[in-house]
């Protein structure tokens, strides 16, 4: 076959607007939703574990802020492959990690006297290695489709990151077979993690009714911040990768909801909503208190 050669050595982002008034506006508004994401989800990490939650809007969210202030918004070939792994991988291990959540909370409600024994700290571990090892083998077969793609004149990308769609219109060869695989890797991942996600919850819904009012309020409060989160992430992910590739124009806005809305919004979802968490920062933060005033006299 013709080998593939390409010509392009960097892509050209079109941002969410050519105003330039309106990019420095855009400029404040998201360079404060990452602050937010990184200075919340870094409140979770100190308390508690690495977050993936910072990992995944660094991959996109500076680039596009760093881009509002300049005319010419590039990123080389490399950049470009780097981003599309990087988006994938973290976004697929959060999708991963998630539908894990929902088997823990099922567990936790439906089997509470069993929880102990089967939820333990190596099972735990090893639930959240594997939704890594997922996110890593989804992420190389996503970057490895893309690389056998000949890019050989377009390099305008219709986006504010380097995503498999946008990059897909940009080809000069077919991408049919290329595009089912897009569909049926990402599109089916999101989609299978949603239908598991939505039966756990039926299952925890329906052993609820035996259970006392407040047993009920109490288990319902457990599941609801995973529930928002689930919303709002799937919900956009679903969206964007369970279609073949097309020319909406919404791609842009639907996709700053699963790059940079719900990693803002998950320090405050979770954290309001967990006594453990609230009183661990309690600690930290007396902890905190005590050594400044002791380091004051």
């Amino acid at each position: 076959g013709r080998p593939n050669i390409n010509n392009v050595t960097e892509f050209i982002f079109f941002s969410f607007t050519q105003n330039e008034e309106l990019e420095k506006i855009c400029f404040v508004v998201f360079l404060f939703f990452y602050l937010a994401i990184v200075l919340g989800n870094s409140l979770i990490t100190v308390t508690i574990i690495f977050s993936s939650h910072i990992c995944y809007s660094s991959v996109t969210a500076p680039k596009m802020i760093i881009d509002f202030l300049v005319e010419k918004k590039t990123i080389s070939f490399i950049g470009c492959i780097a981003q599309l792994f990087g988006v994938h991988f973290f976004g697929c291990t959060e999708i991963f990690i998630l539908t894990v959540m929902a088997y823990d909370r099922y567990i936790a409600i439906c089997k509470p006297l069993h929880y102990t024994t089967i939820m333990t700290k190596r099972v735990c571990g090893q639930m959240i290695a594997a939704s890594w090892v997922g996110g890593l083998m989804h992420s190389l077969v996503q970057t490895l489709s893309v690389t056998q793609v000949t890019f050989c004149g377009p390099n305008e990308i219709d986006h504010y990151f380097c995503d498999v769609h946008p990059l897909l219109k940009l080809a000069c060869t077919d991408t049919y077979i290329i595009g089912i695989i897009v569909v049926a890797n990402s599109g089916m991942i999101a989609l299978g993690c949603f239908i598991i996600l939505v039966i756990s919850y039926i299952v925890i819904l329906v052993s609820l009714r035996s259970r006392s009012s407040e047993g009920r309020q109490k288990a319902l409060s457990t599941c609801a911040s995973h529930i928002l989160v689930v919303i709002l992430f799937f919900g956009p992910c679903t969206f964007m990768y369970i279609r073949p590739s097309s020319d909406f124009a919404e791609d842009k806005s639907v996709a700053v909801f699963y790059t940079v809305i719900t990693p803002m919004l998950n320090p405050l979802i979770y954290t309001l909503r967990n006594a453990e968490m609230k009183n661990a920062m309690r600690k930290l933060w007396r902890r905190k208190v005590t050594s400044s005033e002791k380091a004051k006299m």
